[in-house]
């Protein structure tokens, strides 16, 4: 190992967030850069309140490991550890020529060319949601998800049986409620909603009630687990029977490895999982799609985020296109496309 390079950016939001530390209107972080004997990578690290370290927590332990490098992050600081662990795979697959996923998965088991990915709805009134659903249907998507929580249960209800009536039975809805639920106005909707034909609803109650999403399930609409992963293990989610599906952040697990062996832990119990960001910037997002093509079927994920930001750190390298993400198919994460960030010349 012959360095760490670093190079911060300041990616403006097209809205205000809402997180557990109070509205962001900005996405911080770095272009992480190693330098592997000769051989070059670049990861992400995009902390975010709530899900990973702080900005500062994260600041510090990148430039603390810069002047010892080398070493990685540990687990306390996940972003940080997101944007090392992923430069690392990102020179190890640069060097064997191979574009991340396949680097990830290994020589023989299946890669996709592409992966399908969801359209958000956000929590709009009734008429207006229905607009934003048969736009995204035209513009060739087949998974919707909505907001719910924000409204009175009986109108969000109201909201997704207006969109079942819109699309048809042939497009797939999922609903995320954000914990917005106490656990008797979640079973009532969801029997609502296992009507409408709903495929799942992220965090119906709060993110600590696991005995509470383990009695949801079972009810005709799975159970998705989301924040519970902020305060919880995958493995204690699990564990707990409390979910059917585990929604899976990289920046806030560590890096793409440690996502796919929360998705092998997630298998072995006969949890699903589908990939999402933290609203990441370009090089962190394209490394979820990567991620996400190492994923068995062909389920829709949570990777159409870049619209999200009003700039990004250079062109987007995985755009949707008819519903769908190509995975990159140059060397590592996209190629040396990020260098003349970190490095000049």
């Amino acid at each position: 190992m012959t360095g760490l390079s670093l190079a911060d950016f300041s990616l403006p939001l097209r809205e205000p967030l809402g997180t557990a530390k109070g509205a962001i209107t900005s996405r911080d972080g770095w272009l992480v850069g190693v330098d592997r004997d000769g051989q070059r990578g670049i990861g992400e690290a995009t902390p975010l309140p709530g899900w990973t370290e702080s900005h500062d927590e994260c600041d510090e332990t990148l430039r603390d490991l810069a002047d010892s490098w080398p070493g990685v992050p540990d687990r306390e600081t996940p972003a940080a550890r997101h944007g090392v662990t992923l430069a690392l795979h990102d020179a190890q697959a640069r060097e064997a020529d191979v574009p991340l996923g396949r680097h990830l998965a290994g020589p023989d088991a299946p890669v996709a060319d592409s992966v399908p990915v969801n359209a958000t709805l956000g929590d709009a009134p009734v008429a207006e949601t229905v607009d934003r659903a048969e736009s995204a249907v035209d513009a060739g998507y087949g998974t919707l998800k909505l907001k719910v929580g924000v409204r009175d249960p009986e109108e969000d209800v109201e909201r997704i049986r207006a969109v079942r009536d819109a699309v048809g039975a042939g497009v797939t809805l999922r609903a995320d409620a954000n914990g917005a639920w106490d656990y008797t106005t979640a079973r009532d909707v969801l029997v609502e909603l296992a009507e409408i034909g709903v495929e799942y609803v992220e965090q119906p109650v709060p993110a600590t009630e696991l005995g509470a999403l383990s009695s949801l399930r079972g009810r005709g609409v799975g159970v998705a687990a989301d924040e519970s992963l902020a305060e919880y293990s995958v493995r204690e989610v699990v564990e707990a029977d409390a979910a059917d599906t585990l929604i899976l952040k990289p920046m806030a697990l560590g890096g793409p490895e440690s996502t796919l062996r929360a998705v092998g832990k997630a298998r072995t119990a006969g949890v699903s999982s589908v990939v999402t960001t933290t609203i990441d910037g370009a090089v962190a997002r394209a490394a979820a799609v990567h991620v996400a093509a190492c994923l068995p079927g062909d389920r829709a994920h949570g990777l159409a985020t870049g619209d999200l930001l009003a700039e990004d750190v250079g062109p987007d390298p995985v755009p949707v296109v008819d519903g769908r993400i190509s995975v990159p198919t140059g060397p590592g994460v996209v190629g040396d496309s990020f260098d003349s960030l970190v490095w000049d010349g």
